[in-house]
């Protein structure tokens, strides 16, 4: 079975894309918001949340949706 990355729905903050990566990579929702937290410090960071929050499309609330992808 192909993964797929998705925003999340039950465990976002502001978008749900770091714990939509978290998901996706097997990882502690809170780490990868201190990691993206800290890239956002950089500059670069707020620009890519935004592309993410816009292009990665939200889980789907039937799992049949995400099986038959």
């Amino acid at each position: 079975m192909e993964k797929k990355l998705y925003r999340s729905r039950k465990d976002q903050k502001i978008a749900g894309v770091c714990a939509g990566l978290a998901e996706y990579i097997n990882m502690d929702p809170t780490v990868v918001r201190v990691i993206w937290a800290l890239v956002a410090l950089s500059g670069a960071g707020v620009l890519a949340y935004i592309v993410c929050a816009l292009v990665i499309p939200e889980k789907p609330d039937d799992p049949q949706i995400i099986d038959a992808e």
